[in-house]
């Protein structure tokens, strides 16, 4: 082959997941076990029919809904191809090649990559010993020619967060002419209140900007639609690099009727919280393992060279986990029942069964309102159990 292809490039990953089993448990891309919401479903079937249509380049009608619902304008709103493709955009837009991006790590994977792609320099700073991201770091790493920052919080794939009072200090203290970008792709999970709302930092920053998804809590993972939230100059730049029409129409509507419909989002998010925080991180924590509190749906893991076998041990019993070599594992929160498979297999691991006084519903919490009613005390504790006696072979 003759064609030039730019060798730099061979250092990037392929998107694939490559081969997995079909009927798997797929706990390892962070996606919502309940689906899109029942107003965006009927939005995509009502859209449907118009589809030979262009969709609006500008997606003028959910921006001004995106604008209402974050308190701000539409001139300091625009809209991507998930907020992944704006991670891109950013980097287009502030980098010429040899600047400097840097972000925390273990942190979302794609930050290194279009940082590649554009051709600017990845400077990852590791996380602290609490798994947290580490702002001193950050802020050290700074150089001339460091043009942006990429701050995930709550961050992926650990799950802690950055609190107000030293987000507010970090921001104080960064240059200017540095972006920071807050990748705030797992907010609507956030119950904690002094975890703040990028949206609210913005006010007398023109150096930050806010990126979100409706990829995760909203459940349009398969539609690829995410939002930008910053400074007029900096929404206009990333129009000017961004690919015209790359926001569907009928993510465009399913967008619209998902922000309309707040209560239905606001009950499937409590109880992703419900299972994470009542049963799948107590479970664990008992079983020995070490889990950080968690402002996501997911947990994290911190496994170091037990990584890869773990995680294989999961794979041979049907659940699939997201391995970070060396480093730990990010396990998704699905369904009670996928849940369950994961702590059996988890346990089994560990050769030892899951305590009899971690129960689901051994609380007085009301999960009436949700899709929990079906969990007698008890019931998983034993399955797991049960399986960790029958897997003491393995691990």
């Amino acid at each position: 082959m003759t064609v030039h292809i730019r060798g730099d490039l061979a250092a990037l990953q392929c998107t694939s997941d490559g081969e997995r089993p079909v009927a798997a448990i797929r706990l390892d891309r962070n996606e919502l076990p309940d689906g899109p919401l029942p107003h965006a479903v009927a939005a995509i079937r009502s859209a449907a029919e118009a589809v030979h249509r262009y969709p609006d380049p500008t997606a003028a009608a959910l921006v001004d809904r995106i604008a209402r619902h974050v308190g701000t304008t539409a001139d300091r709103v625009t809209v991507g191809c998930g907020s992944a493709n704006l991670c891109q955009h950013l980097v287009q837009a502030t980098c010429d090649p040899d600047d400097e991006v840097v972000f925390g790590w273990p942190s979302f994977e794609l930050y290194p990559a279009v940082a590649r792609v554009v051709g600017a320099r990845s400077r990852p700073v590791p996380t602290t010993a609490g798994h947290g991201l580490d702002l001193d770091g950050l802020l050290a790493a700074i150089t001339r020619r460091t043009r942006l920052i990429f701050l995930c919080n709550p961050n992926n794939p650990t799950g802690t967060a950055v609190h107000r009072a030293e987000l507010t200090r970090f921001l104080d203290n960064v240059p200017e002419s540095v972006l920071v970008v807050l990748d705030e792709a797992y907010r609507e999970f956030v119950t904690d209140s002094d975890v703040p709302d990028g949206a609210h930092l913005l006010q007398g920053r023109d150096n930050v900007a806010v990126l979100r998804t409706f990829s995760k809590a909203y459940g349009l993972a398969g539609m690829r639609i995410g939002y930008a939230i910053a400074a007029p100059e900096v929404i206009t730049a990333l129009r000017r690099v961004g690919v015209p029409f790359s926001v569907n129409s009928l993510a465009q509507r399913a967008a619209i009727a998902s922000l309309d419909a707040g209560d239905e989002l606001a009950a499937r998010c409590r109880n992703i919280i419900l299972e994470r925080d009542d049963w799948v991180r107590p479970t664990l924590l008992a079983v020995g393992l070490e889990v950080p509190e968690s402002h996501t749906n997911f947990l994290w893991l911190p496994l170091g060279q037990r990584t890869v076998p773990f995680r294989d041990h999961c794979l041979r019993h049907g659940v699939l986990v997201r391995g970070f070599a060396a480093a730990g594992v990010r396990v998704s929160i699905g369904e009670p029942q996928e849940n369950d498979a994961f702590l059996a297999a988890a346990a089994s691991f560990l050769r030892a069964p899951a305590p009899a006084a971690v129960a689901r519903g051994d609380d007085n919490r009301d999960r009436g309102a949700v899709r929990r009613t079906d969990l007698p005390p008890g019931r998983a504790v034993a399955n797991v159990a049960a399986n960790a006696q029958h897997d003491k072979s393995e691990g």
